[in-house]
């Protein structure tokens, strides 16, 4: 048992003249699902700007920014509001993989607690052709609802025809 203390005393004054700080194990875990979060997003980047420059938009939209920094969820729609790309953080806001939206409108997010109103309001505008931003009730895919800021801008292409919808969305209190 003494070769034990003199080991533990050793360890002892070995582990205490380390610099740096020790990470327990389970960081790895949560480094590995940060590292993996922000590959999807540096890829939905890219998505985005292949897209960009097929439909040659003249928006210039930061989408690493917006996906990055301020962590939010991307849609674009066709001008039908056809859902054609939503961001890979889709699922932690709302429960929808992106393979469940593609095709789809976003009308399938909405429920019985998702104001009319509000709706008409975004309605308009996108019949005008116009931005917008609200804050209405959409439904998890679970059904429980939450808060939904989304900021919709309309995207022309170079000869000036309406060609796409962005939603910058985020879940709110």
């Amino acid at each position: 048992m003494k070769e034990f203390k003199n080991y533990d005393e050793a360890a002892k004054k070995f582990y205490n003249s380390v610099k740096g700080a020790g990470l327990p194990l389970f960081s790895w875990d949560q480094f590995s699902l940060g590292y993996s979060s922000i590959q999807n997003k540096l890829l939905d980047v890219q998505q985005l700007q292949v897209l960009a420059k097929q439909r040659l938009w003249t928006s210039k939209i930061d989408f690493k920014q917006e996906l990055l920094d301020k962590d939010r969820v991307i849609v674009v729609t066709k001008p039908d509001l056809t859902i054609v790309h939503a961001s890979s953080n889709m699922p932690q806001m709302n429960g929808y993989l992106v393979s469940e939206v593609k095709g789809r409108t976003p009308k399938m997010f909405q429920g019985a607690k998702t104001n009319p109103e509000i709706n008409r309001q975004i309605r308009n505008a996108i019949q005008a052709e116009q931005p917008f931003e609200a804050v209405v009730v959409n439904y998890r895919k679970n059904g429980a609802p939450y808060n939904c800021w989304i900021k919709g801008l309309p995207v022309w292409n170079t000869e000036g025809h309406l060609v796409n919808f962005i939603a910058l969305e985020k879940e709110v209190a």
